[in-house]
């Protein structure tokens, strides 16, 4: 089962069949799956978001290899603006995506937080590792503020083309040097 969690601002609610409607109509977009992994269809279908939650999202839930949440504002708890997801993947156990018109607020570096303590904690994982395109500035802002630190680079395939990509590790261990009250 994955848990509804919450951050001082954010609601995470465990995603389900019914953010179809939200996932088709704010997703796809440029802004959204440029640096999102290639994978992804585009242009989006008209169908996608169904497609991705039927046959991607949802069977890894079941399966638990996959903790995915839609992203909420306690202040608009209908209104779903982003997604946040920790995977049973090597070397990319979490992944995340937020409207434009909801970035630059420290939104996703709080749902961030919240994710990987849910990793360290309740999951009870060693490592968190990250992938991401190294054009995604933004992105890996929020890695370092996480004391995250870069371990590897290479070139993979995106939405947007072929990127220079990063790959980012924290360990519990340090998760937990950072977290953990001082004696």
């Amino acid at each position: 089962m994955v848990p509804y969690l919450e951050t001082e601002r954010l609601l995470l609610q465990p995603l389900c069949q019914s953010d179809a409607p939200q996932i088709q109509k704010t997703f796809p977009r440029w802004e959204i799956v440029r640096y999102l992994v290639a994978s992804i269809p585009w242009p989006y279908p008209a169908d996608g978001a169904q497609k991705f939650l039927s046959e991607v999202a949802l069977p890894a839930m079941e399966a638990q290899q996959a903790w995915i949440w839609s992203l909420r504002l306690k202040s608009a708890p209908d209104k779903l603006i982003g997604i946040i997801g920790l995977y049973d993947k090597e070397d990319n156990h979490r992944g995340f995506w937020l409207a434009p018109e909801y970035q630059h607020q420290g939104l996703m570096a709080e749902a961030c937080e919240c994710a990987n303590a849910y990793w360290f904690t309740e999951l009870n994982r060693p490592l968190l590792r990250v992938e991401k395109a190294t054009v995604n500035a933004r992105s890996e802002v929020i890695s370092k503020a996480q004391h995250m630190r870069k371990i590897k680079s290479y070139t993979q395939n995106y939405v947007g083309g072929v990127f220079a990509t990063s790959l980012w590790e924290l360990t519990r261990e340090e998760w937990l040097s950072y977290h953990l009250p001082s004696e």
